[in-house]
């Protein structure tokens, strides 16, 4: 069923229902190098969180609501369980709607995200996050800036009289985000009962090991790969080995 909204990017296919979710300021368009060869595996759609994409959607913060737009979409799509691929806070989002919405979850791919961050405070993203010239002047300023992640970032910022701004609030970035320096995620990750691949950057700023533990934790059973030389949005870092990865862990849960 193709989903006409304006928070949802349909990227085409058929079958098994497969929901990207992006991380902290992004959108569901930078899938989009991913989408296109997930479609062989199902019916592709990426889902803007709240605050962020074009709609920006405004509400509660707290990572059960997230779980709950993303369980509503599954049901939207009435096609059965789908599989969720998350990046960062979208790979939180993942296990959290697996967690609370076990009928709606056939799998998890969790990208590069930890259960546990506590003691983490916004005001050290927020001092880097300021230090950004913001307004860019151009796209290709944008590129030129977040070097290897400048595609994500072009993907990310709308155009102003006077430059290109991040597309979504800062301050509520900030808010979204407070919510992990003060709590865990664990017992979420316990009780997953479908299986999920976890792929860590090898130059991950996530607290060391945790990763490892959230796959070895995980009820349904869990996957742990760390790519080599990779930083944080590992699908764009090293696209072939996270496609690698992806591809032989829906071939194992689809049986195909």
């Amino acid at each position: 069923m193709k989903v006409a909204r304006e928070d949802v990017v349909d990227f085409g296919g058929q079958g098994q229902p497969i929901v990207l979710l992006h991380g902290l300021m992004g959108r569901a368009t930078t899938w989009w190098s991913v989408a296109r060869w997930l479609t062989s595996y199902g019916h592709v759609v990426g889902l803007d969180a709240r605050g962020h994409g074009r709609l920006g959607r405004r509400g509660n913060w707290r990572t059960e609501e997230f779980a709950g737009d993303v369980a509503e979409l599954v049901g939207e799509l009435g096609e059965g369980p789908a599989v969720l691929i998350g990046h960062s806070m979208g790979g939180l989002h993942a296990w959290a709607t697996a967690a609370a919405y076990p009928e709606l979850v056939r799998a998890v791919v969790v990208e590069d995200m930890a259960p546990d961050q506590r003691g983490k405070t916004v005001e050290t993203w927020r001092g880097h996050f300021d230090s950004w010239p913001v307004p860019f002047r151009s796209i290709a300023h944008v590129r030129e800036f977040f070097g290897s992640t400048g595609n994500y970032f072009a993907e990310c910022v709308t155009e102003h009289a006077d430059g290109y701004h991040l597309m979504a609030d800062m301050e509520d970035l900030y808010q979204i985000a407070e919510e992990w320096g003060r709590r865990d995620y664990w017992s979420m990750v316990e009780a997953v009962t479908c299986p999920v691949l976890v792929i860590e950057a090898e130059h991950s700023a996530m607290p060391v090991g945790q990763q490892a533990e959230l796959a070895a934790r995980v009820a349904g059973g869990g996957k742990h790969l760390v790519v080599q030389g990779a930083g944080h949005v590992v699908h764009d870092d090293a696209p072939r080995q996270y496609r690698g990865a992806v591809e032989a862990f829906l071939s194992g849960v689809l049986g195909r």
